[in-house]
């Protein structure tokens, strides 16, 4: 298909005036990016980006990454004129009406087209990171027949302002992503005003600087950015289009204003922008020439994916491999480690537990890749027989993030989003704050992302406060769509590792212990982790109460037994390894669990949250201050957290 430079133009003003006509519907949105934008979005798509609207999920399409997700009209725009079949001019019409799919920032899972769900600035362009690096793992394991593509990236200002981007973009340098290609809308305009009274960075440097190549273009020029994609579709380096353009082109009284960047243009407006581009259909109507453009533009690829399809059929190592399916058996060697725990009476602490586990999985998992934000050594994240990605050996299952958990969540997400790979990566859990909000989205998304968070409560001793997560267990459980793991022992973190890899629509978070526990489950025919909640320990005869306690303190309440039984009272040990697979399991068994004897509940954290396991009659033995330095033991006693003051709360509430 040929595209002239008139037809280009003629192309981009349809995603202009759609843009701008479903954002004044609304009376809510952002036109001034789609308006700017929309000339490289028209080269772009129109000539060079592999996907196809009749196979939407085509695994070696292009991938598109719309970072600066309030610009969100045009993406959708570029999705009907090219003609995905799930977006008609209705979507367009309704945008960001409760319940379209065309909500105010792009919506992973709203629409096939869509490769993530943006808006939180700095996120897309870090997770198209991961893209392009799970993108260069699986070519490098079975060739450019099967994997070959780009991962495509627009983001503003506020994208490269924010810090994750940094520790993003030095990784992609690293690794030489090549085949990632970053879109610049270089407009000067922020929400506040000129991009200038807040930022003085020279981006071009800051992208030398940590080995990208970049290119500076006219983005209004179709001759500029057209060379500009070729260029660095030959680069060995990312590339980072620096594309000069006005915001709100096109608009005559706006453009160039952050008077245009979230508000809608108003009616008198959109008439003078229509006069002044030359545009004279109605509303949401494109002209039948500009629409037979788009739609050819959208069938440009389907020989290509017609030829993959051939190939990747007859592979089934590889669909099967891209599909995330587990092998058969994949979890064999963990029941059997859950077998030789208990024969042995194992006792260690739940991260070096975790790293056991993991040497029973991922020589099983192919997909697994894991890592860690420069703690590995204590995360335990690195088992024997793994090897290092590096720009020069990509078929490498291990991640040296280095000190960048920001952007380790966001890459995880990413090579998640792509598929072929499940990613989990390591740090402390006090550090986790540095990437809930990647978290959040992959919670949102509904991706199979795990995070291995060690040193999980104030047993961190020595480190003191800023290392003893105290409100971080509670945090992560309100968060919806996560499943947040506390295991009491090396059987339970196996059991909560089967339920993280097999579960394929939200995140896991596996809180493990520095300091060691003993074996507690005597049995493993089943995985009683999956309940979220089950009795670990029976009283011998009536329970006068129940305790509920979470991972090391597990093995205190279960010494506070012993202790009560040889006072002549018995009480029902309950492990609470997940709320939310517990709280999501029938009233009746959750009744049997908790028991109708005063409930006490045992964490080494706030006690925000336990209040509707024990009730207005319980008690719940916490933190609901800071920690304290000092060693693990000590501190323990300090805040309360030993055996004898369970027996005592026991004794007062009986």
């Amino acid at each position: 298909m040929s595209l002239n430079n008139q037809k280009l133009q003629q192309m981009a003003n349809a995603i202009r005036f759609l843009s701008a006509e479903a954002i004044e519907k609304a009376n809510s949105g952002h036109p001034g990016m789609p308006l700017g934008m929309a000339d490289v979005a028209a080269v772009l798509f129109g000539k060079y980006i592999n996907v196809c609207p009749d196979a939407p999920r085509w695994f070696d399409r292009d991938r598109f990454v719309l970072s600066a997700g309030h610009g969100s009209m045009l993406l959708y725009s570029l999705f009907y004129l090219l003609g995905y079949p799930d977006i008609s001019i209705d979507d367009i019409k309704n945008f960001r009406q409760l319940g379209a799919k065309t909500a105010g920032h792009p919506e992973y899972g709203h629409l096939s087209g869509i490769d993530m769900t943006t808006g939180p600035l700095g996120q897309g362009i870090s997770s198209a990171v991961g893209m392009a690096l799970a993108e260069r793992r699986i070519n490098a394991k079975f060739g450019n027949e099967l994997c070959n593509h780009y991962t495509y990236v627009i983001c503003g200002d506020g994208c490269l302002m924010e810090g994750i981007s940094e520790e993003a973009i030095s990784l992609a340098g690293l690794w030489k992503l090549n085949k990632l290609i970053v879109f610049w809308d270089n407009n000067n305009i922020t929400i506040d005003g000129t991009v200038d009274k807040s930022n003085n960075t020279d981006q071009i440097a800051r992208f030398h600087a940590v080995g990208w190549n970049t290119i500076e273009i006219n983005g209004h020029d179709y001759d500029e950015i057209a060379e500009a994609i070729e260029k660095a579709q030959k680069s060995d380096k990312p590339t980072l289009i620096d594309c000069k353009t006005t915001i709100g082109f096109g608009a005559p009284n706006k453009q160039g204003t952050s008077k245009v960047h979230g508000a809608p243009l108003g009616a008198e407006e959109l008439a003078l922008m229509k006069e002044k581009l030359g545009w004279s259909a109605e509303p949401f109507e494109i002209p039948a020439e500009i629409m037979a453009s788009w739609r050819a533009a959208g069938q440009k690829s389907a020989i290509k994916y017609q030829n993959w399809r051939h190939k990747a059929v007859n592979n089934k190592e590889f669909s099967a491999y891209i599909a995330d399916v587990l092998p058969d058996n994949w979890d064999k060697a963990l029941n059997d480690l859950k077998v030789k725990t208990i024969k042995e009476q194992t006792k260690v602490a739940t991260r070096k537990a975790s790293q056991m586990c993991l040497d029973n999985l991922v020589k099983f998992v192919p997909q697994m890749i894991g890592g860690s934000a420069d703690l590995a050594a204590s995360n335990l994240t690195f088992v024997e027989g793994m090897k290092t990605i590096t720009a020069a050996d990509y078929d490498a299952n291990n991640v040296m993030y280095g000190i960048r958990e920001h952007a380790m969540g966001a890459i995880m997400n990413g090579m998640a989003l792509h598929g072929g790979v499940i990613p989990y990566g390591g740090t402390f859990f006090v550090f986790s704050d540095y990437m809930r909000p990647s978290m959040r989205l992959a919670a949102l998304m509904g991706l199979r992302v795990i995070y291995v968070l060690t040193h999980d409560s104030i047993g961190v001793g020595e480190d003191g406060p800023t290392h003893q997560p105290i409100e971080h267990l509670a945090s992560y459980r309100a968060m919806p769509n996560i499943n947040v793991f506390r295991p009491c022992d090396v059987v339970e973190t196996a059991e909560a590792w089967q339920i993280a890899v097999s579960t394929e629509n939200k995140p896991s978070i596996l809180a493990l212990s520095r300091q060691s526990v003993p074996t507690l489950r005597e049995e493993v025919k089943e995985n009683k982790t999956a309940k979220g909640g089950y009795v670990i320990s029976s009283a011998d005869g009536v329970a006068k109460a129940t305790v509920i306690a979470t991972g090391t303190e597990v093995s205190l309440a279960i010494a506070a037994q012993k202790q009560l039984r040889n006072l002549g009272i018995e009480i029902n040990v309950v492990s609470m390894p997940c709320q939310e697979l517990f709280d999501s399991q029938t009233e009746e068994y959750k009744q049997t669990v908790l028991g109708s004897a005063p409930r006490i509940a045992i964490e080494a954290g706030t006690t925000f949250g336990w209040e509707r396991y024990v009730g207005a009659n319980g008690a719940i033995m916490g933190i609901d201050t800071f920690g304290a330095s000092g060693k693990g033991e000590a501190v323990y006693e300090h805040f309360g957290l030993t055996v004898d003051n369970i027996v005592e709360k026991v004794k007062m509430f009986i």
